[in-house]
């Protein structure tokens, strides 16, 4: 137990329709401070998206998750944000939202690898019911 470090992570979701407030989950956002790291890792079904609406164009998803990415690895192309400390990053992108990308609150555990964390929440929120 002593390897363990403690990490937060919140769920993506999409919200086609903010006023309708269905959502689908598409991905994750971990952050462990002792371990220095910060990943996303994010997938929307089409057919869902498709169910759920015909106004919302994957691409233009995928692109904003991409800019969420971005962020995480600090990339200067990702603008003032990714030029913060890891946790104002976490902070920012796990922060509350009414749009149609939102974050779950956040939620904690230990582990001793954060990716092979990221990689279980994502197969068992995100791909769960696929």
């Amino acid at each position: 137990m002593q390897d363990k470090v403690t990490f937060e992570y919140a769920i993506i979701r999409l919200v086609p329709r903010v006023e309708r407030e269905e959502f689908f989950n598409i991905g994750v956002i971990l952050f462990s401070k002792r371990k220095k790291f910060l990943s996303v890792k994010y997938n929307i079904n089409e057919a869902k998206l498709a169910a759920f609406s015909c106004d919302l164009q994957l691409e233009d998803l995928n692109n904003y998750l991409k800019s969420w990415d971005l962020i995480c690895k600090g990339d200067k192309s990702s603008g003032k944000i990714g030029t913060f400390e890891l946790a104002d990053r976490f902070r920012w992108l796990a922060a509350s939202r009414s749009t149609v990308i939102q974050s779950s609150k956040t939620h904690s555990g230990l582990t001793n690898n954060p990716q092979k964390e990221l990689e279980a929440i994502f197969r068992q929120y995100v791909l769960c019911d696929n």
